[in-house]
């Protein structure tokens, strides 16, 4: 399985951007997925997982109410729509997918056997 993610940028704060993260390879759409993101010089941190169905998100306290995770599994493809920017989301962005089967999600990184590459999100003051 790989995954791709994209749609990072350059946003002004109070701003919007939506990040895209596409499945590809030995792929199932029941899985849960996942994004977290990593600024410079910190540990790498939750933001937001979805279930396998999509019926089910958990976000980060830091995130809730900005951010929007969603994913269509006709197109093998999750997404983050973070709104109302903050100069402090400016972080590497990963999407996660689960190994196993009919997850709900998780907020732990361990659990996750897939990640993409990372976009860069930046927001300005």
């Amino acid at each position: 399985v790989q995954l791709q993610a994209s749609g990072g940028g350059l946003a002004q704060a109070g701003g919007s951007l939506r990040l895209s993260c596409a499945a590809s390879g030995r792929t199932s759409s029941s899985a849960a997925m996942g994004w977290f993101r990593q600024a410079p010089g910190k540990e790498r941190e939750f933001v937001a997982t979805i279930s396998w169905s999509g019926g089910s998100t958990t976000y980060a306290d830091s995130v809730k109410g900005r951010f929007t995770i969603s994913r269509d599994n006709t197109k093998n493809t999750m997404y983050l729509q973070m709104s109302s920017l903050k100069p402090e989301d400016t972080a590497v962005y990963y999407c996660a997918r689960e190994g196993r089967p009919w997850g709900m999600g998780s907020s732990s990184a361990r659990v996750y056997d897939y990640w993409g590459q990372g976009t860069q999100v930046t927001v300005s003051s």
